[in-house]
């Protein structure tokens, strides 16, 4: 690149791993195998993947679990060595790419921070000078002369974070740094990322949340079965992702949602919406369409709608005049926020019993919301207003 210098360069990048098939557990295994032929299996991890990373990019890498990024970030960090190509790194690099990596559990907290800072190359003097910050970052004072195994993981992330960012390199390089964490230390790893992309650090970052993706990388690349799928604007790398992935939960969905395991009341779903949607457009009117055994008189019948990740959006009670029809459809047009979603169906009697339910009576992904006041709010679902 002419217009500015390369910081990483990854040139036809193959990574194979060999794969055994026999495992020797005891003598007798081994000595049959030195004779028998022990087959072996190879594993193509990454199949000729090139891209250039330029100094002050914020630069994305995305892919769905199996993708190949975690072995590409091993790769640029020089823990594996290719099978073919080569990467060339100009600079200092700290990657922060698994727990746990050069840390020692029998070890302190502060033998802990020197030994990482070496492993980075820092020498004793110039962790002693950034002791005192990488400690009041992570929050952890109290605990600096504890052994590491006696840390929570959550304490260990944010050790390992604020070493990062304190010895800080020319090129820093995160892997689901937000994956683990609470509320509080998500917010500050968030306030360091903007810092950082208007300070132009250049960042590696790999994520499967497509929102830090669109709000900090300036570039990014998909890896999809080993290669480059699409790379370049992060945003149309973040859809490309997204309608990736959701092909496999579409597929799995519809499967789901054709044939739901019948509960002990008989209780079965269906969703349904224009074409059988099982990926939505946010307002756009679902029904779901439930039946229970002929035979069951329920009290009561409750449908819940949840975000695939636990929060819980509404609840409504089928009105009793249904209930004796062993069938009914409902039909709802929430303006709900980007994500998977899920409904319940509880069914109890008159003195309140469960007699049954469907935990995932239905789900749908949210992929797209076009309408215009989409990109104005933030949350679980858009609610009428108006500002004066």
């Amino acid at each position: 690149m002419a217009d500015k210098e390369i910081a990483v360069s990854v040139n036809g990048i193959h990574k194979e791993f060999i794969l055994p098939q026999n495992k020797n557990t005891t003598f007798k295994q081994t000595v049959v195998n030195i004779v028998k032929k022990n087959n072996k299996v190879t594993q193509k991890t990454l199949d000729g993947v090139s891209f250039d990373i330029r100094k002050g990019d914020f630069f994305g890498i995305v892919g769905r679990n199996g993708s190949g990024k975690s072995t590409l970030l091993k790769l640029i960090a020089g823990v594996y060595t290719p099978t073919a190509g080569n990467i060339e790194v100009h600079g200092g690099l700290t990657p922060f790419i698994e727990l746990g990596v050069g840390f020692n559990p029998e070890l302190s907290g502060r033998d802990n921070v020197y030994l990482n800072g070496a492993l980075l190359g820092f020498t004793r003097d110039q962790m002693t000078e950034m002791y005192d910050e990488i400690v009041e970052f992570a929050e952890l004072a109290p605990f600096m002369e504890q052994k590491l195994k006696n840390y929570s993981s959550g304490m260990q992330v944010r050790l390992a974070f604020s070493i990062a960012i304190k010895a800080k390199n020319d090129v820093l390089i995160f892997d689901e740094v937000l994956a683990v964490g609470d509320e509080a230390f998500q917010r500050k790893c968030l306030d360091v990322f903007e810092r950082y992309k208007a300070e132009g650090q250049t960042v590696v970052l790999v994520t499967h949340d497509m929102e830090q993706v669109r709000r900090f990388c300036t570039r990014a690349v998909l890896i999809h079965d080993g290669k480059v799928k699409k790379i370049g604007n992060p945003k149309e790398v973040a859809d490309k992702y997204s309608k990736l992935n959701q092909e496999q939960i579409n597929q799995e969905t519809a499967e789901r949602n054709k044939s739901i395991e019948e509960s002990s009341a008989g209780l079965k779903a269906s969703l349904s919406g224009k074409n059988d949607l099982t990926q939505y457009v946010s307002g756009q009117p679902l029904r779901l369409h439930f039946s229970w055994n002929a035979n069951v008189q329920p009290g009561s019948v409750i449908v819940n709608l949840y975000k695939n990740t636990g929060e819980y959006i509404v609840g409504l009670s089928v009105p009793n005049e249904y209930l004796a029809q062993g069938q009914v459809d409902l039909e709802i047009s929430p303006k709900l926020g980007l994500g998977k979603h899920f409904f319940t169906i509880e069914m109890y009697n008159e003195n309140g019993g469960l007699v049954g339910d469907i935990y995932h009576a239905a789900e749908f992904i949210v992929a797209d919301a076009k309408f215009e006041s989409m990109g104005s709010w933030s949350g679980l679902l858009a609610i009428d207003h108006s500002w004066n």
